[in-house]
């Protein structure tokens, strides 16, 4: 089990040489050198206690405009992707109940994160497949402002697929593994 500050460094790590070091989001490297993201770490495994700092991290970015991204990092639950997905959506709900939509975007990352009809050595996965389960919250407002600048924006996540296959099942795998 880490530590907290153990997964935050190892989350970071994964940020930086998977997500930003693949071009996964092509937005990421200017919010990390801006160094406007702010990590949590919940030690929960309740599912209740983890939706409670989900709402605290919609209540974090509404006090403080200078954080652009949120990562509320669940190391010790939600390891089934089923069981994880169940939280995604009941992330989501709560975000709409409580009148974020518009506002904030669920992201969701897992270490066994399988797109649907998807096989589990399709290494297209790596390219949502994090060190630790995680919910990412992003401000819309940014992410249409970075889409401004960003010529054909729908066409990411295939580029991301075929840049995923391309490297192979072995090297996507190796290139997460090495952030832990």
């Amino acid at each position: 089990m880490p530590t907290s500050e153990q997964a935050i460094e190892q989350t970071k790590k994964w940020i930086n040489e998977v997500v930003v070091g693949c071009n996964f989001c092509p937005f990421a490297a200017r919010v990390v050198k801006q160094q406007a993201i702010h990590f949590q770490v919940e030690n929960s495994s309740d599912l209740k206690s983890c939706l409670t700092a989900f709402m605290v991290e919609l209540q974090r970015l509404d006090n403080n405009e200078t954080i652009e991204t949120s990562f509320l990092i669940l190391p010790n639950s939600f390891s089934d992707f089923n069981e994880y997905l169940d939280l995604v959506d009941k992330a989501e709900t709560l975000l709409k109940k409580n009148g974020y939509e518009g506002i904030y975007q669920v992201a969701s990352f897992h270490p066994h994160y399988l797109f649907a009809g998807s096989s589990a050595t399709d290494a297209a996965n790596y390219t949502n497949r994090s060190v630790y389960p995680m919910l990412h919250l992003l401000r819309e407002e940014s992410i249409d402002q970075a889409l401004k600048h960003y010529t054909s924006p729908e066409n990411i996540p295939e580029r991301n697929i075929n840049f995923a296959r391309e490297k192979g099942l072995v090297y996507m795998k190796m290139l997460r593994d090495a952030c832990v």
